[in-house]
């Protein structure tokens, strides 16, 4: 049997790791968050894989090639050609849709140049990105945005008292000097008392030359009114600028549907080409699955390439689940999951072999019976003579495994070993975490809390919702499940807090801070450490910060320089003045209890805890080891941190709480079964403190465990958004409709 074969990986925590892994098999890579799993199968070999294909091409193709670093490992043999589909979400903007990443919109777009009447061009005609075709009005957006003038103006201040409410628009601003120079003003009379001339010179004066502006009046200069040089600076341009300004510019700007296309983002030409009366925005704009039911009820000889070719496109999307989505929703409003299924539809109809297909968590956001599908299409790859790696924590995603590798024994620097390697079977046997959560027997809760009061969900018909009313009850622990898409995200997070504003939705988005926020940082103890130090050196506190007098000169305390090499790809390099710590050297002289600033803010949560014994701020470290998060690093920064760990992070700051409404979404992800006991055992603190919990959740052990479930159903998209059931966990496993019932029954074994 062929093999790839690493030897002496180092990456992170990795102990020198020397393995062999199957070629043509799927290998499950499972263990504890941070035992090393992601360092080994992305870091190592998915990064020297990548690197090695890399390294073909010439510098100009190498340059738009995507590149995940150099592997710290002796060498590894046997290589395949690597496709690597991680939870990344799909970047771009409002211009890239599902249709244009899983490339349905370029077959759509060749019917209709086709099969479409009258005829109005070829296909790239119906691109809402091609000049010929979009909207002139919206320039193919679909949307125009116009400035609200309540927000922008303070009508009661004058130019000189900050009239203009934006950036760089305040006196003194280089915009507003442009204004209070222009010889049109009296900058001490008060907005409202301009008058209409006044007004209209301030708002929308078309760029011209002002006859008597003040002495330092530039002579090039040109006067333009404030709205339309927003427009012009901002709102027109993808600039540096307007990247910087995005959170105010976001106040002064009321989006709405283009009054010229209705928000179809196409010309009125281009719309009138039809095929059974429906424009190419009307295909978009349906279901996935609607969309393959129009295209089946078509019939033309002629042209059955083409509509062979766009069933089987639809066909595959339906097959990863994702049969609820439109080809018009924009890839930035997609979740984790749904941008890796999407990344998935692309390789479901090419028929290249001998790949090595890498998968992060596909079972991220998914029901079990969802995964039934992933299950499949995994199958499929591998049957195809492809080998494939998956690094996984569901339990039925981890069976699926012909070849199974448990890292730990724990995480962080007790991580990063080997602990067992072979078949599913053998791993039962296994005594490290995951083989001992595989041999226990699965149990559920018998004996619920009873509920007394209850909040009601009343009429919800948001998106798929068809009119929900439930009842949810107060101060015990429910869970809202069903398939991905069937509408329990938009009951709890999005109606739920319209109808009940006090509720608290703690979520896995990311956590608003500076591009240099850390772990400490949002703890809010970085100061305290810097205490610590400054009082044991007699200095001032200002040294311990990379953002303050502490900071390397050279890398301005980032750590790291980077070299921009031309046609070749940007490089970041260590500092060679701070060796990639970020601070001045001199600093680092400094000790506090034999360790440096930079030695202390690489310590793990765990390592903290035995570094700083006594202090205050211990507390927060034991909220993070008791939400399984002891295996972060104290200065990791913010923007690193996945998912799940960015909701358990917001989640120890509401430990505390009582008589709150919580919301969770999905709080298990990213989490080894045996982590998910101890989220389980924090969840039932919270509710014992009088707390009403309502977790959004499709993992089978969290279920299980609940107090009471509503199941949101029975499909996606418009073949969901009913209410299945709703009642106890017993109840649940005797009821015949709800497939979550079906799911819990099968992972119980009753």
């Amino acid at each position: 049997m062929r093999k790839i074969i690493i030897t002496g990986a180092r990456q992170n925590n990795l102990k020198n790791v020397s393995l062999k892994i199957p070629k043509n098999k799927i290998t499950v890579f499972t263990g504890v968050s941070g035992s090393g799993k992601s360092s080994l199968v992305f870091e190592t070999i998915g990064a020297e894989a990548q690197r090695q294909i890399n390294e073909t091409q010439n510098s100009f193709v190498r340059n738009r090639l995507n590149h995940l670093g150099i592997a710290d490992v002796d060498k590894i043999e046997h290589l395949n050609v690597p496709v690597i589909i991680n939870q990344k979400r799909l970047g771009g903007n409002v211009r890239s849709t599902v249709g244009t990443a899983t490339d349905v919109s370029a077959s759509l777009r060749l019917l209709f140049s086709r099969m479409g009447e009258p005829f109005v061009g070829y296909s790239n005609v119906f691109s809402f990105n091609n000049p010929q075709g979009m909207c002139a009005v919206c320039e193919g957006l679909g949307y125009t945005n116009t400035i609200d003038i309540q927000t922008l103006f303070d009508k009661s201040k004058s130019l000189n008292e900050g009239a203009i409410l934006f950036p760089t628009f305040q006196p003194g601003g280089y915009r507003w000097l442009r204004y209070a120079n222009s010889g049109y003003f009296d900058n001490d009379k008060k907005l409202k008392d301009f008058s209409e001339e006044e007004w209209e010179l301030l708002l929308h004066a078309e760029e011209h030359k002002p006859k008597n502006p003040a002495k330092n009046w530039g002579k090039t200069m040109q006067y333009i009114g404030v709205l339309p040089r927003i427009e012009k600076d901002l709102l027109k341009k993808d600039s540096k600028e307007n990247k910087l300004r995005k959170k105010n510019l976001q106040k002064i700007i009321v989006s709405s549907l283009c009054p010229s296309c209705q928000g179809k983002r196409l010309n009125e030409k281009v719309l009138s080409c039809k095929i059974k009366g429906k424009d190419i925005a009307d295909c978009s704009a349906l279901s996935i699955d609607e969309l393959l039911s129009f295209v089946q009820s078509l019939s033309a000889k002629k042209y059955e390439t083409i509509l062979y070719e766009l069933r089987n496109k639809l066909e595959n999307i339906i097959t990863i689940g994702l049969q609820y989505l439109t080809l018009d929703r924009a890839t930035i409003t997609l979740s984790g999951g749904e941008s890796q299924r999407i990344k998935m539809v692309k390789h479901l109809g090419n028929s290249l072999e001998d790949l090595l297909y890498i998968f992060d968590e596909p079972s991220i956001g998914l029901h079990p019976k969802d995964l039934d599908n992933i299950s499949l299409i995994i199958r499929e790859i591998k049957e195809k003579g492809n080998t494939v790696l998956i690094v996984e924590h569901d339990p039925d995603l981890i069976k699926i495994g012909d070849y199974i590798v448990d890292m730990g024994p724990l995480s962080g620097s007790k991580g990063g070993e080997v602990v067992y390697e072979g078949s599913f079977a053998g791993l039962k046997k296994s005594k490290h975490k995951t083989g001992t959560y595989f041999s226990l027997k699965r149990t559920h809760k018998l004996k619920s809390r009873i509920a007394n009061h209850f909040i009601e969900i009343k009429n919800a018909n948001l998106f798929n919702l068809k009119n929900i009313s439930v009842a949810i009850p107060k101060n015990i622990f429910t869970v809202v499940t069903g398939v991905a898409g069937s509408g329990k995200s938009t009951l709890i997070s999005k109606v739920l807090p319209m109808q009940i504003p006090d509720v608290k939705i703690i979520d896995q988005s990311a956590i608003i801070a500076s591009s240099r926020g850390n772990l400490l940082t949002n703890l809010g103890i970085s100061d305290d450490i810097r205490n610590l130090f400054a009082k044991a050196n007699n200095v001032s506190n200002r040294l311990f910060s990379r953002n303050s007098d502490g900071a390397c000169p050279n890398c301005k305390g980032l750590g790291f320089e980077k070299i921009d090499l031309a046609f070749m790809e940007e490089v970041q390099t260590p500092c060679e003045v701070c060796d990639g710590s970020g601070f001045n050297p001199e600093v680092l002289k400094y000790k506090y209890q034999d360790k440096n600033i930079a030695e202390v803010l690489n310590l793990t949560v765990e390592g903290a805890q035995r570094f700083f014994k006594q202090h205050s701020f211990l507390k927060h470290f034991d909220s993070l080891t008791a939400l399984g998060l002891d295996y972060l690093t104290l200065g990791q920064r913010l923007d690193s941190f996945s998912g799940g760990e960015r909701q358990r992070l917001k989640l120890t700051k509401e430990l505390n709480n009582i008589n709150s409404i919580i919301v969770l979404d999905e709080p298990s992800t990213g989490l080894h079964p045996s982590d998910t006991e101890k989220l389980m055992s924090i969840l039932n603190k919270l509710v014992d403190k009088g707390n009403t919990l309502i977790v959004i959740e499709h993992n089978l052990d969290i279920i299980a465990q609940a107090d009471w479930i509503i199941d949101i159903g029975p499909g996606a998209g418009k073949f969901g958004g009913e209410l299945l059931f709703k009642g106890s966990v017993p109840e649940l496993l005797e009821n015949t409709v709800s497939v979550t019932g079906e799911y819990l029954r099968k992972h119980l074994g009753v």
